[in-house]
């Protein structure tokens, strides 16, 4: 879904899975520090919504995810996985009730599948899911901001910033209230440096909860039954993850970032040395310079130096081996 605001001046496309929304606008690191200082808005309206309601909305998503959600409250916000059987990550949902409906932005392009699962769970239950994706947009304002919210707009509030769920009819004009805008680029050298992970760019085909620090935030660990509990029990109970996630300061001589999935050595091994682990999200961030996010073996040493291709790389932990 290609977003109108493509067209304001300086707008440059994003690629790949953020296709449709703009990369930049012209000044990538000015774009950040106006995010960072609490001005401006993301568009990200490419992103999937889909809504859940029905008198048992809530009762019933507590037997599909991992998070505990039966008795939450009107507006608070959370997030929440769908596993496989196995225990593999398949979903991520960014979630809030307003008390008749929960809203809910996915990844790009993964709302058809998410919501063909939620179909197929609902047996006996009072519940109705809808895509709502054709008809509503996410915008995502800085912590910080005091951009005026439209009226009767669900908002989604975390410590990171509001999520607004807004009708795409509106989102032009908003645009034009709201303040300078940013682009995905912006946004994700931000959340690189929060160490927030992302599906599809931290996580792949075997990536479990544990690996990447969503056990607290996305998974709760008193709750009933759902697909997948009895490996994150048995993980959190019995054992460790077989990889973490760390952030990485990269060498800022280099005039490319690694891309995502550049294999990671260890830097005293030299090129021929072993894999340890791989790229998953790089970005230049306005104050630290290159950085990136990476899985890691579970065993190498947090203060091991590292090389991501032929770029010196240094550690932070995120994931505790």
């Amino acid at each position: 879904m290609k977003s109108p605001l493509l067209t304001l001046p300086g707008a440059v496309p994003a690629e790949g899975v953020d296709e449709g929304v703009a990369a930049h606008y012209g000044d990538l690191f000015r774009e950040q520090r106006a995010l960072a200082d609490g001005t401006g808005f993301v568009d990200l309206s490419h992103r999937g919504v889909v809504t859940v309601t029905g008198e048992d909305r809530l009762a019933w998503l507590h037997l599909l995810l991992t998070q505990h959600v039966s008795d939450l409250p009107v507006g608070r916000a959370t997030e929440a996985l769908i596993l496989s059987a196995n225990g593999h990550i398949e979903h991520a949902l960014y979630l809030v009730d307003d008390g008749a409906t929960v809203w809910a932005h996915a990844e790009p392009g993964t709302q058809e599948a998410l919501i063909a699962y939620l179909e197929s769970m609902k047996f006996f239950y009072k519940v109705e899911v809808a895509d709502r994706t054709d008809e509503i947009a996410v915008v995502h304002l800085p912590a910080g901001s005091i951009a005026e919210v439209p009226d009767g707009v669900v908002v989604r509030e975390t410590p990171h910033g509001r999520d607004l769920f807004l009708p795409r009819a509106d989102l032009e004009a908003f645009a034009g209230q709201a303040g300078p805008p940013a682009g995905i680029l912006a946004y994700e050298a931000l959340r690189v440096e929060q160490h927030r992970p992302r599906l599809g760019f931290e996580t792949d085909h075997r990536t479990i909860p544990h690996e990447l620090g969503w056990i607290g935030s996305a998974v709760h660990l008193q709750k009933g039954c759902y697909r997948g509990q009895e490996t994150v029990a048995r993980v959190q109970n019995l054992g460790k993850p077989p990889r973490r996630l760390v952030f990485l300061h990269l060498d800022g001589s280099e005039v490319h970032l690694p891309a995502a999935g550049t294999e990671l050595r260890l830097a005293d091994e030299g090129p021929d040395g072993r894999k340890i682990g791989f790229i998953t999200t790089s970005a230049r961030h306005h104050e630290l310079g290159p950085v990136a996010l990476a899985l890691v073996k579970r065993n190498v040493a947090p203060d091991a130096p590292l090389v991501a291709g032929d770029t010196a790389a240094a550690q932070e932990v995120v994931v505790e081996p």
